[in-house]
């Protein structure tokens, strides 16, 4: 087992089962998350090669250098939604508009799929809603990673970050997260941010470029 694995393996152990968060995954019947079922689970080479090739391909972003890259598991959205607001005993209550529609989620029905992305408090700087996709810079390891900075994974890296949720007022800066991945809404981009203890889930200005507009890029291993 390489030193990424073991430490990926812990740490995906360690925030997976925290109180609430661990309660919540047994009441939705998901699998409980365990060393065994990592890595007996899951395909960890192509994971390391991805988040190597995440790290080297966006290292020269703007605030590349408060980025890490690292593997984020996303419960079954028929189970446990993360598109939608978190249950109340984990969080205030989330402020979600609610033009927004159902949200992109990830293929297949398997009750957890790991994908490698920004697993820390912020995401690199890479321009607005607009900017990005128009960009032709986004494919790595043969995937263009805007497919993935969806609502859906920021929602799980909510739930993974813990104490520390990512885009919060409360971190060095406060961030929101660009949406790329999913369609305008009323000409307005999808975010994500956390303010004031709360979740939200919001419409914005998808020309908006400013240095706390951040996204995920995101390989599905």
């Amino acid at each position: 087992m390489t030193d990424f694995v073991a430490s990926s393996v812990e740490r995906l152990v360690t925030a997976w089962n925290t109180a609430p968060v661990a309660a919540l995954v047994a009441e939705r019947g998901l699998p409980e998350i365990t060393a065994e079922y990592l890595r007996d689970t899951f395909a960890w080479p192509p994971a390391e090669q991805a988040t190597r090739a995440l790290t080297e391909h966006f290292a020269s972003a703007r605030f590349a250098d408060e980025v890490e890259y690292g593997v984020l598991l996303v419960p079954d959205p028929s189970k446990l939604d993360t598109r939608r607001p978190l249950p109340r005993e984990l969080t205030a209550p989330d402020v979600f508009d609610e033009r927004l529609p159902a949200g992109v989620a990830l293929p297949g029905d398997a009750p957890w799929s790991l994908v490698v992305t920004v697993i820390g408090s912020y995401g690199p700087s890479l321009g607005s809603y607009h900017q990005i996709k128009a960009s032709d810079d986004f494919v790595v390891d043969g995937q263009d990673t805007r497919t993935w900075m969806t609502r859906q994974l920021w929602g799980a890296r909510v739930l993974q970050c813990g104490a520390t949720p990512p885009d919060c007022e409360h971190n060095e800066r406060w961030t929101f997260t660009l949406f790329p991945g999913e369609e305008l809404v009323d000409g307005q981009a999808e975010s994500g941010t956390v303010l004031k203890g709360k979740v939200r889930f919001r419409l914005g200005k998808p020309d908006r470029g400013i240095g706390s507009a951040r996204v995920a890029p995101a390989v599905l291993v």
